[in-house]
């Protein structure tokens, strides 16, 4: 298995595991609110992962509470993942705001503004 292979497999298990963690871990401030993970970037040490997520539904300070509270939860999150996940290393993990969603609903929006002011 080439080292690439590996890094991919690594990142959809951590993807799929943040995921279930965030899920179960009531990271949303409200029902209404649903958080995703998007992509994980592990380095190729396997030390340290970037973890991209997207929040639907609520405000700017919404989005700012639920990094904050995964920013702060990173710990537990990485325990909890060492238990899971058979790694030699469990990686820092470091949560981010994934725009690309936010971004491709705007460029949507143009589009659409831009359709409509034709007819």
């Amino acid at each position: 298995m080439s080292a690439g292979s590996r890094l991919v497999r690594v990142n959809e298990l951590l993807k799929r595991e943040l995921g279930r963690l965030i899920t179960t871990g009531n990271i949303a401030p409200s029902a209404s609110v649903l958080v995703s993970v998007t992509e994980v970037r592990t380095s190729s040490d396997l030390r340290h992962a970037t973890v991209f997520v997207s929040v639907f539904g609520g405000d700017d300070e919404t989005v700012r509470q639920v990094l904050r509270t995964l920013r702060n939860r990173r710990s537990e999150f990485q325990h909890d993942i060492s238990q899971v996940v058979s790694l030699k290393y469990t990686p820092v993990l470091k949560f981010e705001l994934d725009l690309r969603i936010a971004a491709g609903d705007r460029v949507y929006e143009l589009l659409e503004n831009d359709l409509n002011s034709e007819d």
